[in-house]
Protein backbone atom coordinates (compact mmCIF):
# COMPACT_ATOMS: atom_id res chain seq x y z
CA UNK A 1 0.00 0.00 0.00
CA UNK A 2 1.31 3.97 -0.72
CA UNK A 3 1.78 5.60 2.55
CA UNK A 4 0.69 8.57 4.08
CA UNK A 5 -0.01 10.61 7.25
CA UNK A 6 -3.25 8.39 8.42
CA UNK A 7 -1.09 4.79 8.41
CA UNK A 8 1.29 6.31 10.85
CA UNK A 9 0.30 4.06 13.76
CA UNK A 10 1.23 1.26 10.90
CA UNK A 11 4.43 2.06 10.26
CA UNK A 12 5.44 2.98 13.50
CA UNK A 13 4.03 -0.61 15.15
CA UNK A 14 6.01 -2.18 12.04
CA UNK A 15 9.31 -0.76 13.69
CA UNK A 16 8.72 -0.86 16.98
CA UNK A 17 7.55 -5.10 16.60
CA UNK A 18 10.73 -6.10 14.15
CA UNK A 19 13.40 -8.49 15.86
CA UNK A 20 15.54 -7.66 12.95
CA UNK A 21 16.17 -4.93 10.14
CA UNK A 22 17.37 -5.35 6.94
CA UNK A 23 18.60 -1.99 4.85
CA UNK A 24 18.60 -2.31 1.84
CA UNK A 25 20.16 0.75 -0.53
CA UNK A 26 20.33 1.75 -4.44
CA UNK A 27 22.06 4.60 -5.44
CA UNK A 28 19.04 6.70 -4.81
CA UNK A 29 20.22 6.35 -0.93
CA UNK A 30 23.64 8.86 -2.09
CA UNK A 31 21.41 11.39 -3.62
CA UNK A 32 20.73 13.84 -0.44
CA UNK A 33 24.74 13.63 0.29
CA UNK A 34 25.30 15.36 -3.23
CA UNK A 35 26.27 12.08 -4.77
CA UNK A 36 24.91 11.68 -8.29
CA UNK A 37 22.60 8.54 -8.94
CA UNK A 38 23.44 8.64 -13.24
CA UNK A 39 19.84 8.33 -13.50
CA UNK A 40 19.86 8.18 -17.64
CA UNK A 41 22.58 8.98 -19.69
CA UNK A 42 21.25 12.98 -19.82
CA UNK A 43 22.29 12.70 -16.39
CA UNK A 44 25.19 11.05 -16.33
CA UNK A 45 26.30 13.51 -18.88
CA UNK A 46 25.40 16.11 -16.60
CA UNK A 47 27.27 14.81 -14.09
CA UNK A 48 30.80 14.46 -17.12
CA UNK A 49 30.73 17.08 -19.80
CA UNK A 50 34.01 15.47 -20.99
CA UNK A 51 32.58 12.16 -21.52
CA UNK A 52 28.97 13.71 -22.98
CA UNK A 53 31.43 15.16 -25.64
CA UNK A 54 32.57 11.89 -26.13
CA UNK A 55 29.21 9.86 -26.34
CA UNK A 56 30.06 7.01 -24.02
CA UNK A 57 26.93 5.56 -22.75
CA UNK A 58 27.80 5.07 -18.42
CA UNK A 59 27.60 1.45 -19.75
CA UNK A 60 30.43 1.82 -21.76
CA UNK A 61 31.95 3.74 -18.72
CA UNK A 62 31.38 1.47 -16.48
CA UNK A 63 32.79 -1.05 -18.36
CA UNK A 64 36.28 -3.46 -17.81
CA UNK A 65 37.39 -3.34 -21.67
CA UNK A 66 37.68 0.55 -20.83
CA UNK A 67 40.74 -0.27 -19.11
CA UNK A 68 41.96 -2.07 -22.32
CA UNK A 69 41.00 0.33 -24.50
CA UNK A 70 41.60 4.13 -23.23
CA UNK A 71 43.44 3.22 -19.46
CA UNK A 72 43.75 6.99 -18.81
CA UNK A 73 40.27 7.36 -19.08
CA UNK A 74 38.68 4.64 -17.36
CA UNK A 75 41.29 5.68 -13.95
CA UNK A 76 40.41 8.60 -14.76
CA UNK A 77 36.75 8.54 -14.28
CA UNK A 78 36.88 6.25 -11.47
CA UNK A 79 39.83 7.99 -9.91
CA UNK A 80 37.29 11.14 -9.89
CA UNK A 81 34.46 9.54 -8.51
CA UNK A 82 37.06 7.95 -5.80
CA UNK A 83 38.03 11.18 -4.37
CA UNK A 84 33.85 12.30 -4.76
CA UNK A 85 33.58 9.25 -2.48
CA UNK A 86 36.21 10.19 0.27
CA UNK A 87 35.15 13.52 0.16
CA UNK A 88 31.35 12.63 0.60
CA UNK A 89 29.93 13.27 4.09
CA UNK A 90 26.84 10.95 4.81
CA UNK A 91 23.60 12.28 5.26
CA UNK A 92 21.40 12.60 8.57
CA UNK A 93 19.95 9.66 7.40
CA UNK A 94 22.82 6.98 7.69
CA UNK A 95 22.88 8.31 11.54
CA UNK A 96 19.05 7.76 12.01
CA UNK A 97 19.07 3.97 10.46
CA UNK A 98 22.02 3.36 13.05
CA UNK A 99 20.06 4.66 16.05
CA UNK A 100 17.45 2.46 14.71
CA UNK A 101 19.44 -0.54 14.46
CA UNK A 102 21.00 0.01 18.47
CA UNK A 103 17.48 0.13 19.56
CA UNK A 104 17.10 -3.70 17.90
CA UNK A 105 20.34 -4.69 19.80
CA UNK A 106 22.54 -4.19 16.43
CA UNK A 107 20.47 -6.89 15.01
CA UNK A 108 20.61 -5.88 11.44
CA UNK A 109 22.43 -6.18 7.50
CA UNK A 110 23.04 -3.53 4.86
CA UNK A 111 22.33 -4.89 1.61
CA UNK A 112 23.76 -2.81 -1.30
CA UNK A 113 24.19 -2.08 -4.43
CA UNK A 114 26.25 0.90 -4.35
CA UNK A 115 29.89 1.29 -4.26
CA UNK A 116 31.08 4.64 -2.61
CA UNK A 117 31.43 2.94 1.18
CA UNK A 118 29.54 5.36 2.87
CA UNK A 119 27.37 3.03 4.96
CA UNK A 120 31.16 2.03 6.68
CA UNK A 121 31.75 5.87 6.58
CA UNK A 122 28.16 6.47 8.98
CA UNK A 123 29.64 3.99 11.82
CA UNK A 124 28.10 0.72 10.32
CA UNK A 125 29.37 -2.32 10.97
CA UNK A 126 31.22 -3.84 8.24
CA UNK A 127 31.23 -7.59 9.06
CA UNK A 128 27.18 -6.73 8.45
CA UNK A 129 27.81 -4.73 5.22
CA UNK A 130 27.00 -6.81 1.70
CA UNK A 131 28.29 -4.78 -1.35
CA UNK A 132 26.90 -6.97 -4.37
CA UNK A 133 28.19 -4.80 -6.85
CA UNK A 134 31.82 -4.66 -4.85
CA UNK A 135 33.79 -1.37 -4.00
CA UNK A 136 35.55 1.23 -4.91
CA UNK A 137 37.87 1.22 -1.98
CA UNK A 138 39.20 -1.92 -2.90
CA UNK A 139 41.17 -3.18 -6.05
CA UNK A 140 41.97 -6.24 -8.30
CA UNK A 141 44.01 -6.62 -11.09
CA UNK A 142 42.95 -6.48 -14.62
CA UNK A 143 44.38 -9.50 -15.68
CA UNK A 144 43.19 -11.47 -12.62
CA UNK A 145 46.77 -12.80 -12.21
CA UNK A 146 45.50 -13.80 -8.75
CA UNK A 147 42.42 -13.83 -6.73
CA UNK A 148 43.67 -10.94 -4.46
CA UNK A 149 41.87 -8.17 -3.33
CA UNK A 150 43.11 -5.54 -1.66
CA UNK A 151 42.35 -1.86 -0.02
CA UNK A 152 42.52 1.01 -2.37
CA UNK A 153 45.49 2.96 -0.94
CA UNK A 154 45.90 5.57 -3.82
CA UNK A 155 46.09 8.71 -2.64
CA UNK A 156 44.01 11.76 -5.01
CA UNK A 157 44.92 11.11 -8.93
CA UNK A 158 45.38 14.34 -10.68
CA UNK A 159 42.80 14.26 -13.46
CA UNK A 160 42.60 16.70 -16.44
CA UNK A 161 38.80 17.42 -16.32
CA UNK A 162 38.76 18.58 -19.46
CA UNK A 163 39.28 15.45 -21.09
CA UNK A 164 38.69 13.12 -17.52
CA UNK A 165 41.72 11.48 -18.22
CA UNK A 166 44.81 10.80 -16.07
CA UNK A 167 48.49 9.53 -16.42
CA UNK A 168 48.89 7.83 -13.45
CA UNK A 169 47.86 4.45 -13.66
CA UNK A 170 47.92 1.97 -10.44
CA UNK A 171 49.42 -1.20 -11.01
CA UNK A 172 48.92 -4.69 -9.70
CA UNK A 173 50.74 -5.41 -6.25
CA UNK A 174 51.36 -8.69 -7.53
CA UNK A 175 51.82 -8.40 -10.93
CA UNK A 176 53.15 -4.60 -11.92
CA UNK A 177 50.36 -4.94 -14.83
CA UNK A 178 47.09 -2.59 -14.83
CA UNK A 179 44.92 -2.46 -11.55
CA UNK A 180 41.06 -1.58 -11.33
CA UNK A 181 38.44 -1.16 -9.14
CA UNK A 182 36.90 -4.02 -7.36
CA UNK A 183 33.86 -3.38 -9.06
CA UNK A 184 31.30 -5.72 -11.27
CA UNK A 185 30.65 -3.48 -14.02
CA UNK A 186 28.86 -4.00 -16.94
CA UNK A 187 29.78 -7.07 -19.05
CA UNK A 188 32.40 -7.91 -16.60
CA UNK A 189 33.95 -11.24 -16.37
CA UNK A 190 36.97 -10.81 -14.54
CA UNK A 191 35.23 -9.19 -11.38
CA UNK A 192 36.85 -10.74 -8.35
CA UNK A 193 34.52 -11.92 -6.02
CA UNK A 194 36.27 -13.68 -2.98
CA UNK A 195 35.62 -10.08 -0.65
CA UNK A 196 31.74 -9.93 -2.22
CA UNK A 197 31.41 -13.99 -1.70
CA UNK A 198 32.36 -13.33 1.83
CA UNK A 199 30.10 -10.80 2.55
CA UNK A 200 27.10 -13.23 1.03
CA UNK A 201 27.75 -15.52 3.16
CA UNK A 202 28.11 -13.46 6.43
CA UNK A 203 24.44 -12.01 5.02
CA UNK A 204 23.30 -15.71 4.20
CA UNK A 205 24.63 -16.68 7.84
CA UNK A 206 22.41 -14.00 9.51
CA UNK A 207 19.28 -14.69 7.57
CA UNK A 208 19.63 -18.62 8.68
CA UNK A 209 20.40 -17.14 12.55
CA UNK A 210 16.81 -14.66 12.25
CA UNK A 211 14.63 -16.92 10.14
CA UNK A 212 11.27 -16.75 11.34
CA UNK A 213 11.69 -13.56 13.38
CA UNK A 214 9.70 -10.48 12.76
CA UNK A 215 11.64 -8.56 9.89
CA UNK A 216 11.50 -5.46 8.36
CA UNK A 217 13.30 -4.05 5.66
CA UNK A 218 13.73 -0.89 4.72
CA UNK A 219 14.44 0.45 1.28
CA UNK A 220 16.15 3.29 0.06
CA UNK A 221 16.09 4.63 -3.54
CA UNK A 222 15.98 1.18 -5.48
CA UNK A 223 15.25 1.92 -9.28
CA UNK A 224 13.87 -1.05 -12.09
CA UNK A 225 17.19 0.08 -14.13
CA UNK A 226 19.64 -2.08 -12.24
CA UNK A 227 16.56 -3.82 -9.94
CA UNK A 228 19.30 -5.88 -8.06
CA UNK A 229 17.95 -4.66 -4.81
CA UNK A 230 14.31 -4.01 -5.80
CA UNK A 231 14.04 -7.83 -6.77
CA UNK A 232 15.68 -8.79 -3.11
CA UNK A 233 12.72 -7.01 -1.31
CA UNK A 234 10.41 -8.24 -3.43
CA UNK A 235 11.44 -12.05 -3.41
CA UNK A 236 12.78 -11.87 0.29
CA UNK A 237 9.29 -9.92 1.62
CA UNK A 238 6.88 -12.89 -0.68
CA UNK A 239 8.79 -16.00 0.66
CA UNK A 240 9.45 -14.56 4.17
CA UNK A 241 6.20 -14.78 6.07
CA UNK A 242 6.89 -12.48 8.94
CA UNK A 243 8.75 -10.02 6.86
CA UNK A 244 7.42 -6.16 5.39
CA UNK A 245 9.29 -4.50 2.95
CA UNK A 246 9.05 -0.79 3.29
CA UNK A 247 9.90 1.06 0.14
CA UNK A 248 11.22 4.71 0.19
CA UNK A 249 11.40 6.18 -3.60
CA UNK A 250 10.53 9.37 -5.35
CA UNK A 251 8.87 7.52 -8.52
CA UNK A 252 9.40 4.04 -8.26
CA UNK A 253 7.50 3.29 -4.54
CA UNK A 254 4.73 0.81 -5.62
CA UNK A 255 4.99 -2.94 -4.14
CA UNK A 256 3.62 -6.35 -5.13
CA UNK A 257 1.90 -7.15 -2.03
CA UNK A 258 -0.24 -5.46 0.59
CA UNK A 259 1.69 -6.56 3.86
CA UNK A 260 4.06 -4.04 1.97
CA UNK A 261 4.42 -0.56 2.48
CA UNK A 262 5.57 2.34 -0.64
CA UNK A 263 6.65 5.91 0.92
CA UNK A 264 6.95 8.48 -2.23
CA UNK A 265 10.03 10.65 -0.71
CA UNK A 266 13.61 11.05 -1.21
CA UNK A 267 16.48 9.25 0.28
CA UNK A 268 16.59 11.54 3.81
CA UNK A 269 13.01 12.36 3.79
CA UNK A 270 11.37 8.52 3.99
CA UNK A 271 14.39 8.05 6.65
CA UNK A 272 12.84 10.51 8.53
CA UNK A 273 9.10 9.24 8.27
CA UNK A 274 10.34 5.72 9.06
CA UNK A 275 12.65 6.84 11.96
CA UNK A 276 10.74 9.15 13.83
Amino acid sequence: MLFNKNDISILTNLIEEAEAVIITAGAGMGVDSGLPDFRGNEGFWKEYPPIAKLGYEFSEMANPSLFDTNPNLAWGFYGHRLKLYRDTVPHEGFKLLLELTKKKKNNYFVFTSNVDGQFQKAGFDNEKIYEVHGSIHHLQCCESCTQSVWDNDIKDIEINMDTLETQTLPQCKNCENLSRPNILMFGDWSFIAKRTDNQARRFHNWTMENKGKKIVIIEIGAGSAVPTIRSFGDRFSRVEENTTLIRVNPREYDVLDNKNIGISAGGLEGIQRVCQ
